[in-house]
């Protein structure tokens, strides 16, 4: 198999040293960045408490030392742009936020952080979707560009995005000026780290990840002492009932042909056990392929919600939209041209060709408000030692999610520079 380094891409993946390049590159040597699922506005606030933004600030700071210039965009987000000369403008987005998840790994590196939710609360935060491999990969593509720039000629602009878990962040820097301050590409690149073997890449032609939209819904009801039920309408039971006939909507609403999912996440209600309480909140989350699919879903959720709080005697419910994800929909034909360059760096056998899923990501939102492909491909992260032990791999958002460093990271930068330079490369542009 032909290398990188032998074709003339400016990296030798024998000088790359997986946990190194973590370390250095995620701020204090943690797999903590910044608890940026608190939600990033274009004035820079957010509607979760308040933004750590040092790691926004470390992320500039080595920026600076590469002679990249950077501007800070939506809060917390960072843009670099690494000009060399005439040549086509290609963008590489990382998303670079944490979960509310106590990390239970026990690497060395695991994080201690805490982050603030929307109720005031503070909680234990985690890279539980491998976010700070996102923002390693993506520090460790600007060095080596920027050190490399005889190899190449034109413009990557390098988007640091907080806020992706929920759907906001995209749209944050796009609304701050994203694309007034820094060059707009011509395509624009993403991937993600999953739980597959270590050393594939996975990419999917076309719809590659669901729509997502989740709701708080409110049920009211009437209090009173337990011992007189008879007095209240309890916002429990409807609820429940609620819940239950929700889960009749994919078994019964959704043709077995078409794909969707609903989760009921979260349920609040009561503060006492003899005491029916006036209201209970609970949230909602759907996944779908096919926008036709997203609405009839959630007109049947609405349909459900008003006809059991009419059955119970009880208001229509309060319906209050957290966050909505559009679909990631690769390019056909820029998905050919990356997986032929893929396939080049790494052979045939790395590749793997899958179906869409039903997680999502708002990195599309970034290409849709310019008109211009994009691509998104997942890389794996799960020891091939494990794997071949048959012993468990915890996956993404889960507290135990450990990514093998290696051959993880040096494959997401090899495919990472793989994939830039099928533009820049100055043997393309003869």
């Amino acid at each position: 198999m032909e290398s990188s380094a032998t074709r003339g891409v400016p990296f030798d993946t024998s000088e790359f040293d997986g946990p190194k390049a973590l370390k250095r590159w995620s701020p204090y040597g943690s797999r903590f960045s910044l608890p940026a699922f608190e939600i990033p506005t274009a004035s820079g606030k957010t509607r979760r408490g308040n933004v750590d933004a040092s790691s926004a600030t470390a992320f500039e700071s080595e920026l600076s030392k590469l002679g990249i210039e950077h501007r800070r965009c939506a809060g917390t987000g960072v843009v670099g742009v690494l000009r060399n000369g005439n040549g086509p403008v290609v963008g590489y987005r990382a998303d670079i936020d944490a979960l509310p998840v106590a990390e239970d790994t026990g690497l060395e590196y695991a994080s201690t952080a805490t982050g603030i939710m929307a109720d005031g609360s503070e909680v234990p935060v985690m890279h539980a979707c491998g976010h700070d491999a996102h923002t390693a990969v993506a520090l460790t593509l600007a060095e080596v560009m920027a050190t490399h720039c005889d190899m190449w000629s034109g413009t990557i602009v390098f988007v640091f995005q907080p806020g992706e878990e929920t759907a906001a962040g995209a749209r944050a820097m796009v609304e701050d000026g994203l694309w007034v301050h820094a060059p707009a590409p011509e395509v624009i690149y993403g991937q993600h780290v999953g739980s597959a073997r270590a050393g594939t890449i996975l990419y999917t032609p076309g719809v590659a990840a669901a729509t997502a939209d989740a709701w708080k819904v409110t049920v009211h009801g009437r209090g009173s002492h337990a011992s007189k039920p008879e007095n209240s309408i309890d916002p429990i039971v409807l609820a429940s009932h609620m819940i239950i006939r929700l889960q009749t909507i994919v078994a019964r609403e959704v043709s077995p042909g078409e794909s969707a999912v609903v989760t009921v996440g979260t349920i609040r209600g009561g503060l006492k056990d003899n005491i029916i309480p006036e209201k209970v909140e609970f949230t909602v989350n759907v996944r779908a392929l096919d926008q036709n699919v997203r609405d009839r879903v959630l007109h049947s959720i609405t349909r459900i919600l008003n006809a059991e709080s009419q059955a119970s005697g009880a208001p229509n419910p309060e319906i209050e939209e957290m966050y909505t994800f559009p679909r990631c929909v690769n390019d056909p034909d820029e998905t050919q041209r990356v997986v032929d360059a893929l396939r080049a760096e790494f052979g045939s056998d790395a590749l793997l060709e899958s179906p869409p899923f039903l997680g999502s990501e708002d990195f599309g939102h970034l290409s849709e408000v310019l008109g211009i492909p994009s691509v998104y491909w997942l890389y794996g992260s799960a020891s091939p030692e494990k794997i071949e032990r048959g012993e468990r791999v915890p996956g993404n958002h889960s507290a135990q999610f450990a990514p093998a460093l290696e051959p993880t990271l040096s494959t997401a930068v090899r495919a990472g520079i793989a994939a830039l330079m099928i533009r820049l490369h100055k043997n393309s542009q003869t």
